[in-house]
């Protein structure tokens, strides 16, 4: 750790988690296993293969696999040079990052008088830890891998989810099943977090007659920390045990119990530790009630509540991900008033006073995390250029002046293919994160790598993205029944040298799963071109509340039955980060085809480019601000009108530049069978999003322009309502 995190950051001390069984030659797998540091390091990440390459490719889970080795598989490991070779580096190099030396913030003039607080419901760290539902998580999980990258001093702050988000299943009808598997946290990278007596650490947070417990964990991330807030704890009544067991659960009550929680411990679970935040960070309104709990705390320190607002105000920023109202936490007046009785007198007002600040409009009773949020905050922003404008309109009644826009990124190491990473190190820098960094121009180097090369690269991911595609569809197809038959067609799928459609994320309706198949004879007559044919693969879930999302699941699926587009038209089920990374490195187009303007900002095409692979997509999000003209396609309307009329409108326009664009361009080849047009396409996505939309940009935008300068000008007083008046 360096000499600037050590004085905002104190060292988190934690209880011995379960013993692993290792030789002494290989000790620190330990270490590498407990810090998910190994997720990204391309060293690291290769070490877990070469001691079991059969349990790795089954769980991708370090500590599983190595308590499954057995000691005569140790025996021979030890005599392994490989194994050592790896073992050797992937110490090393562990021990040199967490020592810290020479990081971009190091060096960064304006250092924090403490570290930033990051609180988010979900986190998308990597797949064996299933606190994810979609891009909320991943971009939280990217932000904290960036923070520790550049050394930013940070501490995240979230659920320890039993059941996680549910693992989905497809039916031979397209209908989609809900599994909520228990976790097994001697098998995961948590560690409990040392209370002051010895036990673990646990915060108390009050509800209707009692007080609910919470457990804390940690996860490592590199240099950060990221602390989980458990329920299931002995010492809860069995029937609030499962507040913080499901991600998103369905009821609102327990939705509105679990963000209680979150909000009120992770203060106070940082208040434990003797860690006093220069900055607190609110990523989405689910977190917003940790507001609440920091103005009591100011008002009990004997702050006036208006003192108190104020300096609540001083140091917390607020990002808003999404435009759609669903994705903005509101809950009626009734679930609010049930459970938050307690927190009028502690902000030195009355119940009514706390449902006004959660109150976005005079004629709206309902409790809004986002409005509570904006109240409290110094900042307010979107994640791309064009929501901020989102958010600048459909919130201008509460902002004072405009929102931000700080446009969301990736974390590089974790999305680009070991292909990608080698051409960066070859023909930017050898350490071209920190290169790229400290000389954004040098991307333009990219523009020079060799074109045989690059697509050599593309069909070997192509052919990696097959193999793990017909083995997933084997599992599904012999679940539902399929016969022999149709077992072995599966192996004739996904030829490597057909052009191929990604379209995975979250099946919500604004996503338009299915545009492509507003006229199904023009899309069948598009991907079944004998001599230039097209494949496409769909993945996603659909939250279990969201019936209309599952219906578009269902009837994509149809449509993939259907004898003319069977074998072009593929659905994957249970998407994953794992599967996330395969097809955004591996399939050759990026369909994006959202409602306008409900594309927040759309992370999944960053990944996408940085391999690569070209956008195809409606101009909302992130693509208003990277689409250049020669990096990918735009098409579509504005989103404007009636819906249905758009939708037309936008399908029409999608079959037109697939037909007279896409298409031709990539069967386009030349004597050697490169299409060098489609190639010039792949080094300026590569190029125009390897710096701009990394993560490593935007926590540097987020650390310059909101944690050190606060982001907007002076707000008025925010006065907090005297109690009421008996009677």
């Amino acid at each position: 750790m360096n000499h600037v995190n050590q004085t905002v950051l104190p060292a988190i001390p934690t209880l011995p988690a379960g013993e692993l069984p290792l030789p002494a030659a290989y000790a620190r797998l330990y270490d590498l296993a407990y810090n998910l540091w190994w997720s990204w390091d391309p060293v690291a990440r290769e070490l877990w293969p070469a001691i079991d390459p059969v349990s790795w490719a089954r769980e991708k889970n370090p500590i599983r696999l190595l308590r499954s080795v057995e000691p005569d598989t140790w025996a021979a490991l030890q005599a392994s040079p490989d194994v050592h070779d790896r073992y050797a580096e992937a110490v090393a190099r562990f021990d040199a990052y967490m020592a810290g030396s020479g990081t971009w913030y190091e060096s960064y003039p304006r250092p924090l008088a403490g570290p930033v607080a990051y609180l988010c419901a979900e986190y998308g760290i990597h797949e064996s830890l299933p606190f994810y539902s979609g891009g909320l998580g991943i971009l939280a999980g990217d932000h904290a891998k960036s923070a520790s990258d550049l050394g930013v001093p940070l501490v995240a702050l979230g659920l320890l989810y039993r059941r996680g988000y549910f693992r989905q299943e497809i039916d031979a009808d397209g209908d989609q099943h809900h599994i909520f598997p228990l976790l097994d946290l001697r098998q995961l990278p948590v560690r409990a977090v040392a209370g002051p007596t010895g036990g673990q650490l646990r915060v108390g947070v009050e509800f209707p007659g009692r007080v609910v417990q919470a457990a804390v964990w940690k996860v490592d991330v590199g240099r950060v920390p990221l602390l989980l807030l458990d329920t299931d704890v002995p010492e809860n009544d069995p029937a609030d045990r499962p507040i913080a067991a499901i991600l998103y659960v369905a009821g609102r009550d327990m939705r509105f119990c679990q963000e209680l929680v979150l909000g009120a411990g992770a203060p106070r679970a940082l208040a434990a530790l003797g860690i006093e935040p220069a900055v607190w960070h609110v990523n989405e309104g689910h977190a917003a009630m940790s507001l609440l709990e920091r103005l009591a705390a100011a008002v009990e320190r004997g702050l006036s509540p208006e003192a108190a607002a104020a300096e609540v105000r001083s140091a917390t920023v607020f990002t808003l991900h999404t435009p759609v109202p669903a994705g903005n936490e509101v809950f009626e007046a009734r679930i609010a008033e049930k459970y938050l009785a307690p927190w009028g007198e502690r902000v030195g007002s009355d119940l009514a006073g706390v449902r006004d600040l959660a109150r976005s409009r005079d004629d709206d009773d309902r409790f809004d995390l986002g409005a509570l949020a904006i109240r409290l905050s110094r900042s307010v922003n979107g994640v791309s250029r064009r929501h901020g404008e989102v958010v600048a309109r459909d919130w201008a009644h509460l902002l004072n002046g405009p929102a931000r826009a700080v446009t969301n990124g990736v974390h590089v190491p974790t999305w680009a293919s070991p292909d990608a990473q080698r051409l960066f190190s070859e023909v930017i820098d050898p350490d071209w994160a920190a290169r790229v960094m400290g000389d954004p121009g040098s991307v333009e180097r990219l523009e020079k790598a060799d074109g045989a090369r690059l697509w050599s690269a593309r069909l070997s991911r192509k052919e990696l993205l097959a193999r793990f595609v017909r083995e997933r569809l084997r599992r599904q197809v012999a679940r539902y029944g399929g016969s022999p038959d149709d077992l072995r067609a599966v192996a004739s799928l996904l030829p490597p040298e057909r052009l191929t459609l990604g379209f995975a994320r979250r099946f919500a309706t604004y996503k338009r799963a299915a545009l492509m198949f507003q006229d199904p004879a023009r899309a069948a007559e598009l991907l079944t071109d004998p001599r230039r044919p097209v494949q496409v693969i769909f993945a996603g879930k659909a939250h279990p509340a969201d019936e209309e999302g599952q219906a578009l699941i269902r009837h994509i699926v149809e449509l993939s039955h259907r004898p003319e587009l069977r074998g072009h038209v593929i659905v994957l089920e249970d998407y994953d980060a794992q599967m996330a990374r395969l097809l955004v490195q591996g399939v050759d187009v990026w369909i994006n085809t959202p409602r306008p303007p409900m594309e927040a900002s759309g992370t999944s095409g960053m990944k996408a480019a940085l391999n690569g692979v070209l956008n195809c997509s409606i101009l909302d999000g992130w693509w208003v601000e990277g689409y250049d003209g020669t990096n990918g396609w735009a098409f579509g309307s504005t989103g404007e009108g009636d819906p249905a009329a758009a939708d037309e409108e936008d399908a029409r326009a999608l079959y037109r530049v697939l037909a007279e664009e896409v298409i031709p361009l990539y069967y386009e080849r030349d004597g050697a069978g490169i299409p060098t047009g489609w190639v010039a396409r792949m080094r300026r996505a590569m190029a125009t999003t390897l710096h701009a939309f990394s993560s490593d940009r935007m926590v540097a935008q987020y650390l310059e322009e909101l944690y050190v300068d606060g982001g907007r000008g002076p707000q008025a007083p925010l006065r907090i309502p005297a109690p009421a008046a008996p009677g």
